[in-house]
């Protein structure tokens, strides 16, 4: 039996987002269930969201990311030999996201799945993406996050309503350049904790999204320092020579809390979720790619990820700015 030979490290190559066009700001949901501006601001820290139209699809917002991705990276759809997307929110069961968005970008014939990690399924999957370029069996990756969340949420529940939104975020990962070169994506720092399993749940088809959120807002402040600093010593970096700490932007306290812990005062700490809300996978790519755009990173700088949500799942890692 013979093994394949994988490269010696991954890295990103590049990012790419999508949101839909429709906001809907704190203003317009007050008009409709009992909240007001200032209370979700000094809540959740959101001003507004973006909600996909209901003929835009899950797999639309895939591709239109997953698309950007691509095209800022340089490389073909002949390149793509494997595409994971991350979701909790497929439009269906079956057939996987993964194959419908290969299928429109114009890969063919590549390694196709979908992986259920909900917010912290970005990480999951970008670390699959790196084992598998490492372990030989796929060159070059094109990883989305994307949620269309608007379709199980309970506009009548504010407690719910006010914090999930839409959109999709994509990396393209690839091999290492030269064989001497330094690794792009770290070593993943993952796990969960199934007895919290029912702070965050979808019960079925016919359900909305359910959440515990002072227990989760407990968990998340307690817990994920310490997951995000020990991502930060298996790479090899010290949290003080970070340029950027994206979290899943679930929650605007939860992610200063965690970032007073980390002990990075000098990062730029991500807080797309004031503008575009808790879009679960697609939050730390569309953050990246937003951050990118902006100017506010650049090439080589180091980012801390952390992922963290319903299951509980969660997961960690150190990348390199493409």
């Amino acid at each position: 039996m013979r093994l394949t030979e994988g490269a010696p490290g991954s890295r990103i190559l590049a990012f790419g987002g999508y949101q839909p066009t429709r906001v809907v700001t704190n203003d317009e949901l007050a008009a409709t269930i009992d909240t007001s501006d200032e209370w979700i601001r000094s809540r959740v820290g959101i001003a507004s969201r973006r909600i996909a139209g209901p003929d835009e699809t899950l797999a639309d917002m895939a591709a239109a990311a997953g698309g950007k991705a691509l095209a800022a990276s340089g490389l073909s759809p002949a390149d793509i030999d494997l595409v994971i997307v991350a979701t909790c929110t497929p439009e269906a069961p079956i057939p996987n996201t993964a194959a419908t968005v290969a299928t429109r970008l114009g890969i063919v014939a590549p390694g196709a799945y979908d992986l259920n990690a909900a917010c912290a399924g970005f990480c999951y999957a970008l670390a699959t993406a790196s084992d598998a370029v490492r372990g030989g069996t796929a060159r070059n990756v094109l990883v989305i996050g994307a949620e269309k969340l608007s379709q199980w949420v309970d506009w009548t529940d504010r407690s719910t309503c006010i914090i999930f939104a839409d959109g999709a975020g994509a990396a393209v990962v690839g091999p290492v350049a030269e064989p001497d070169d330094a690794p792009g994506i770290g070593p993943v720092v993952w796990g969960s904790d199934g007895d919290m399993a029912d702070k965050i749940f979808i019960a079925d088809r016919n359900s909305f999204i359910v959440q515990e959120g002072q227990a989760v807002f407990r968990w998340a402040t307690t817990a994920l320092h310490p997951v995000a600093k020990a991502a930060c010593e298996r790479a090899g970096v010290d949290p003080a020579s970070l340029a950027a700490f994206v979290p899943h932007q679930a929650n605007l306290r939860i992610i200063e809390a965690i970032a007073r812990k980390l002990g990075a005062p000098q990062a730029r700490v991500a807080d797309d979720i004031v503008h575009s809300g808790n879009t679960s996978s697609a939050s730390i790519p569309l953050a990246l790619s937003a951050m990118i755009e902006r100017g506010e990173l650049g090439s080589g700088d180091t980012a801390l990820l952390l992922g963290f949500g319903a299951g509980i799942s969660y997961a960690a890692q150190v990348i390199a700015v493409p």
